[in-house]
Parts: structure tokens; C-alpha cells; sequence
């Protein structure tokens, strides 16, 4: 399992932040990788799904997400595909007059992937750092 975890800090207060992260549709804009991010069912709360298309390693990979928690300060999302069994967990808290973005993704792969995994930390921590930089970009445009 790879584990990435970054903290990002934006001048949104959190009765912004929250609701807009656990639209997961708004994906497209504060995640660099997404393409695109659609709900295929359920009203937004726990057992509703997505389809997420995202740019990796130079392809496009599809998960089926699932919102597993949504309690505020806290939105967790699972999301996996045949290889790639991805967990992502936001968590909001208040920083002065805005907020801080404790966003934490594992990562479990499967099948050839799992192969792959070692040669997967440089991906994902360029991806870690395109998050931190898109994520506080979208948030302090609320």
C-alpha cells in the first residue's frame, strides 16, 4: 500500500470548503489529474457513486468511486477499478478565517500493478504535489 498525505491551507472558512470536496463532481477542477467526474448514482451522501476518468502515469485510468463517510469535518471516498483500489480521506478544520485541507490518499494495487508498485512512488508524489497546487487554487476561488 502507497500512502499520500498532504496538508493544504486555503483563505475558504470550512462551511465553504466541506460541501464544495464532498460534491466529488467538482473533482475536475481541484484535482490536476481529473478528466472528468460524473455521479452515476445516489444523491451525494454515503453509498453514492461516481465515475472518475484521471490522467496517471501518461494514460487515463477509470475508477467507480463510492463515498464511504460523509460526517463533516470528514469525507472519505473509495474509489477502485480492476488493479487499483484507491481510499481518499478529507478531513477540514478551521485556520484563522480560512481552512486547513488534511487529505490523505492510500493506495492498494492488484494484479500487474501490484508488480508495478515500486516504480509507482515518483507518480504519486508528483501527483501529491499537482493536488496540493490545483486543490488550493479551486478553494480560495470559493
Amino acid at each position: 500500500m502507497k500512502i499520500l498525505k498532504r496538508t493544504i491551507t486555503t483563505t475558504a472558512a470550512p462551511d465553504k470548503v466541506f460541501p464544495y470536496l464532498a460534491d466529488f463532481e467538482n473533482a475536475v477542477e481541484w484535482d490536476h489529474g481529473t478528466v472528468s467526474c460524473t455521479r452515476i448514482s445516489g444523491d451525494g451522501g454515503p453509498g453514492t457513486t461516481y465515475r472518475n476518468v484521471s490522467k496517471f502515469a501518461g494514460r487515463e485510468v477509470e475508477l467507480i468511486y463510492t463515498v464511504e463517510k460523509l460526517a463533516e469535518p470528514t469525507f472519505v471516498i473509495v474509489g477502485s477499478n480492476a488493479t487499483t483500489t484507491s481510499q481518499d480521506t478529507m478531513v477540514v478544520r478551521p485556520n484563522g478565517t480560512g481552512s486547513d485541507v488534511i487529505y490523505t490518499a492510500k493506495f492498494t494495487f492488484s494484479g500487474v500493478a501490484r508488480v508495478l508498485e515500486p516504480f509507482l512512488s515518483p507518480f504519486l508524489a508528483k501527483l501529491g504535489d499537482a493536488v496540493v497546487t490545483s486543490m488550493k487554487t479551486a478553494l480560495d476561488r470559493l
